[in-house]
């Protein structure tokens, strides 16, 4: 629960004798210092018979303005210091982990990566290096450039939530680009061995050259279209600040295929591409199983991914994932979305995932 009350003595005190009126523990607080008045955050635990509306209607009588409730879950019982110190620790092992560290400390929030400018110009708005906060809306100069926007309709975000989110973000600015070292190796059914890791933008030359022996069907199933420069996609696809990569490469070191987990605001997307002469021998299926436990441990409720219907490969590779799919034909392309369970978690910290939030 949150409420903003006046900053003077006896504030907190009546509001903790309108909960215990009601039977309700207060198990932890924070207070949000505001340029007028405190919002104080509360970890309650009441009565499972005692309505919303009567904590509400008890807290704005000792004087709580603004009061928002909302049902806690397991992750609210860890105090804020380790919470916040575990989200740092998963920043600083693998840099695609800040947008969903800044997901789990602000909680249900749309998170957005706005890119710089090209030629390297300021940041979009011209930004100030401290950031922006505007009631329902933060921004915040993103390490590679450009700005990460970060919205919550449904409740402002206070001055402490803003400093604790640009804390992050100079973390994960400090520590420069990094991935987790764990790397699987796997043989397929027909013999040949195979090793999949994370990859990120400094892959880059090896996937260009990846997408330079796919054929133009291979491309055109994958991107829906022509492809006149890869590298133009592949900056954006291999960026850990729009989601995670695999690679599939060869015992010589070829990278062969690649899996995108994509963060699309409060959706996540998948999205392989295996070049031709690695196709169908079972490197799109061990790609796709891993990027959805990647998700599960994000905390994703489902993935989709956006192909056509002769993409037979991957309509095959989402069937074979043994989840609940809904199918919706858009704009002449088929969008598979996958519904996830706890059941589908696989090895995916052997390549180094973090834990779900």
């Amino acid at each position: 629960m949150r409420t903003t009350v006046q900053d003077e003595p006896g504030s907190l005190a009546a509001l903790c004798g309108a909960l215990a009126g009601q039977r309700v523990d207060i198990l932890s607080l924070q207070t949000h210092p505001l340029a007028e008045g405190t919002v104080d955050e509360f970890l309650l635990r009441g009565p499972a018979a005692l309505p919303v509306s009567a904590i509400t209607t008890a807290v704005e009588s000792a004087g709580g303005a603004d009061t928002w409730i909302e049902r806690a879950d397991a992750h609210d019982l860890v105090d804020a210091p380790t919470r916040i110190l575990g989200l740092a620790a998963r920043t600083a092992l693998d840099s695609a982990e800040l947008p969903l560290a800044l997901r789990q400390l602000l909680g249900r929030c749309t998170i957005r990566s706005q890119p710089a400018p090209a030629g390297g110009g300021r940041a979009p708005g011209g930004l100030p290096v401290e950031g922006a906060l505007d009631d329902t809306v933060m921004r915040l100069r993103a390490p590679e450039g450009g700005v990460i926007i970060v919205e919550r309709p449904y409740l402002p975000f206070t001055p402490t939530e803003f400093a604790r989110a640009r804390a992050l973000v100079e973390l994960d600015a400090r520590l420069g680009p990094r991935l987790p070292h764990g790397r699987d190796v796997l043989t397929l059914a027909e013999g040949s061995d195979i090793t999949v890791r994370r990859a990120d933008t400094r892959d880059l030359e090896a996937t260009r050259a990846m997408h330079e022996r796919c054929s133009a069907r291979t491309l055109k199933l994958r991107y829906h279209g022509p492809v006149g420069d890869a590298a133009r996609y592949l900056n954006h696809l291999l960026s850990p600040r729009y989601g995670r990569t695999l690679a599939v490469q060869t015992a010589s070191g070829r990278v062969v295929g690649l899996g995108h987990l994509l963060w699309d605001g409060d959706e996540t997307e998948v999205a392989l591409i295996v070049e031709d002469a690695w196709q169908r021998r079972g490197v799109g299926a061990e790609l796709l199983s891993r990027l959805v436990a990647l998700a599960v441990e994000a905390g994703c409720s489902s993935v989709y991914a956006v192909t056509q219907a002769s993409n037979t490969g991957m309509v095959a590779a989402m069937r074979g994932l043994g989840l609940p799919l809904d199918y919706q034909v858009e704009e002449g392309t088929l969008v598979i979305t996958a519904r996830l369970g706890e059941a589908v978690v696989t090895s995916a910290e052997e390549l180094g995932s973090a834990s779900a939030p």
